[in-house]
């Protein structure tokens, strides 16, 4: 793919994609979870079909020892996925997108406990800053109740999870990315289709076209195609480079929160917002972190 199109365009084309999904899940008629499942499922066949047309075999005997692992990492992404679709439920696009953005600096407190990592002062500063981004997300009076605080709460919950499969993927050194996505999204299905099965069943049959339209969009384009796409980039990439281009996504999202689901935000929730997005950049973007990457 790298040899017809500019790694730069492939990255800013798939955040654009990325940054539209909650417009495509919200007129899918089905459970979180039954969703989570299809988009995995569907990915994976995607996925197989790019890795069998580039001639990507899988290493298996290098990686057996990885497969707990990816399994965990999988079940986590899965997790994940119908937080996120939960919280596009209770509240809008723009707060559960910038709820679930949080996840860099969950990541960030964590790693250092975890690879005995000091925390620098810019660290602590862009942690501080982005937790009181989240504050003012919320709201304040009214707004911290109901129905957009339990969707922030899933995004949040969303965040715990992503930072997880992120914090896992630190420990698994052998599998390229392609390859590792593929066996996430695999054990994902492993995963989803017992929770599925156990809580409500398959109901595709009671979806009509525009359901289907928009479950094949979300499971083949925003999933499988897109992350053949973003892993295609991002290994031609300098990491400051992606890291700052990945914030098309939730830009992307919020854009299309305002202007096309015509959802409002409040001052307090802007300001939130651009607290977290710009902290979190800053930190990504910081010498020291490239470093340890």
């Amino acid at each position: 793919m790298k040899k017809f199109l500019n790694p730069r365009l492939l990255l800013i084309v798939s955040m654009s994609i990325f940054g539209t999904i909650g417009l495509f899940v919200r007129n899918i008629p089905v459970s979180s979870g039954e969703l989570a499942l299809y988009r995995a499922a569907l990915a994976v066949v995607l996925i197989g079909i790019f890795l069998l047309i580039t001639k990507q075999k899988i290493p298996f005997a290098s990686i057996k020892k990885e497969i707990p692992l990816l399994f965990i990492s999988g079940a986590a992404l899965g997790i994940n996925w119908i937080l996120l679709f939960e919280s596009y439920k209770h509240t809008t696009v723009s707060v559960a997108t910038l709820s679930y953005y949080f996840a860099p600096v969950i990541v960030t407190v964590v790693c250092p406990i975890l690879f005995k990592e000091k925390l620098t002062a810019k660290q602590i500063i862009c942690f501080v800053m982005s937790t009181l981004g989240i504050v003012l997300i919320t709201g304040i009076g009214d707004m911290g109740s109901g129905s957009n605080f339990k969707g922030i709460l899933f995004g949040l919950g969303a965040a715990v999870f992503y930072a997880t499969v992120v914090i896992l993927n630190k420990f698994i050194k052998n599998v390229d990315a392609i390859h590792r996505t593929f066996w996430q999204f695999l054990s994902c299905v492993i995963v989803l289709i017992p929770y599925v099965m156990l809580t409500g069943g398959v109901t595709l049959k009671n979806m009509d076209g525009t359901g289907w339209v928009n479950l094949l969009i979300v499971g083949l384009i925003h999933t499988g195609l897109t992350y053949c796409m973003y892993f295609s980039s991002v290994k031609e990439l300098p990491g400051h480079k992606a890291a700052i281009l990945s914030y098309i996504d939730p830009l992307v999202a919020i854009l299309v929160s305002v202007t096309i689901l015509k959802e409002t935000m409040t001052p307090w929730q802007i300001i939130g917002g651009i607290l977290i997005l710009g902290f979190t950049l800053w930190n990504e973007i910081s010498p020291k972190s490239k470093t340890k990457k």
